[in-house]
């Protein structure tokens, strides 16, 4: 007899691995009152073995309220929650199908003017969320598993010149500058310079490890340091806590300093994010190799997720850095001598030819005939003009 008459209420009670389990019917039919109790032991014994029932009816904001209780939050699904929740918050998650996530493109498109891939990164959330509902037994199947995104049309990303450069550093806060220092002459993300730690900052070898990164790969790897990042560094020392602090508190935002220093500088707008493009472009036009920048960024696969992560050791980093150094010292003069204008140098011809040992020194075009370089490639001959009589017989 585990049903007991509490005032005009039946009441059941049931004993799973010796602790009592309340719960009230909440009917006064001892019929309904046995079903309401044979439903909440079969509850009971399909959490003992793991197993959960599942609640198609349950909607989409009691997931998200379960979801951000329970499951990993980051910023990404906060941030993309602002607008989910307004469309599907009183959706069954069993009735979210492919048919309702189109609709749903066409509303945010309707709404204002955005790209096809910001609706992708909303549905990428939605479908996260339902993957995790899945694992959780509230739905037998992700309806959006296998639901079909729209192509992302790539934008053109600038790189900051060095003339930019100057001026931007010129305009920015002191806690600022330091940052965006750190992010040109490391390429590490924002937010691993934001939680870079002195403790990992090794001066007798000159090397910074990577105290947290968003990848298993940047995770502790080594960046040898540049000239001026040294000089910052050596200058702040200390032996322990935050490096990048604003009066002595952690830096959590940097947006409302980083678009003050681009409106005071008057240059062109710049996300923080292509500083790390910019080293990245500037180790390339210095004729460091993919594997070796990918190592100093933390990139495990880039492009090709079956690529597989390449060791490199730190002479080879130490190298690199060196050439990045070389070829910013050769732009800096170069664009000393053109007057400070704020186009960004012209780039060499040919990525594969090596940077310039001596610094200052920019490498000059080949007086040379062309060669063939691999099969396939031909040698132009220059065409002469009319009437020359060189290459003829008899001349």
């Amino acid at each position: 007899m585990t049903l007991f008459r509490r005032g005009n209420i039946y009441w059941a009670y049931v004993y799973v691995d010796g602790v009592r389990h309340a719960k009230s019917t909440g009917t006064n039919n001892r019929r309904q009152a046995e079903q309401i109790e044979q439903r909440f032991k079969d509850e009971l014994n399909l959490k003992r073995e793991g197993l959960s029932q599942l609640a198609p009816d349950t909607t989409f904001s009691e997931l998200v309220a379960r979801f951000l209780a329970e499951a990993q939050v980051r910023p990404f699904h906060l941030d993309r929650l602002k607008v989910l929740l307004p469309y599907f918050g009183e959706t069954p998650i069993g009735r979210i199908t492919k048919n309702l996530a189109i609709a749903f493109r066409r509303h945010r498109h309707a709404q204002k003017q955005i790209t096809d891939t910001t609706v992708n990164r909303d549905l990428e959330c939605l479908r996260s969320m339902l993957f995790w509902a899945v694992d959780e037994g509230l739905i037998s199947t992700n309806p959006l598993s296998r639901v079909r995104m729209m192509r992302e049309r790539k934008k053109p990303r600038f790189v900051i010149s060095i003339a930019e450069e100057d001026l931007l550093l010129k305009s920015a806060a002191p806690h600022l500058r330091s940052i965006i220092i750190t992010a040109l002459d490391t390429g590490m993300r924002r937010g691993e310079i934001l939680t870079q730690r002195w403790e990992h900052i090794d001066f007798n070898r000159n090397i910074l490890s990577v105290t947290h990164s968003k990848t298993p790969e940047g995770e502790a790897r080594e960046i040898p340091f540049t000239a001026r990042l040294a000089q910052f560094l050596g200058s702040e020392r200390k032996n322990e806590g935050l490096v990048f602090t604003f009066k002595g508190q952690p830096i959590r935002k940097i947006k409302t300093a980083w678009k003050a220093a681009i409106r005071r500088a008057g240059i062109r707008y710049y996300r923080f994010h292509d500083l790390r493009h910019a080293f990245n472009s500037r180790m390339m036009e210095a004729g460091v190799l993919q594997e070796i920048r990918k190592a100093l960024m933390g990139h495990s696969s880039g492009e090709d997720v079956h690529s597989t992560y390449v060791h490199v050791e730190l002479p080879i980093k130490r190298e690199a850095i060196r050439k990045l150094e070389t070829w910013v010292a050769a732009q800096r003069q170069q664009t000393s001598e053109k007057g400070g204008n704020h186009e960004p140098a012209v780039p060499p011809a040919d990525n594969r030819r090596p940077a310039p040992s001596v610094t200052g020194a920019l490498p000059q075009p080949s007086q040379e005939p062309a060669r063939m370089f691999g099969r396939g490639c031909r040698v132009l001959r220059r065409r002469e003009p009319p009437g020359s009589t060189r290459g003829t017989l008899g001349g």
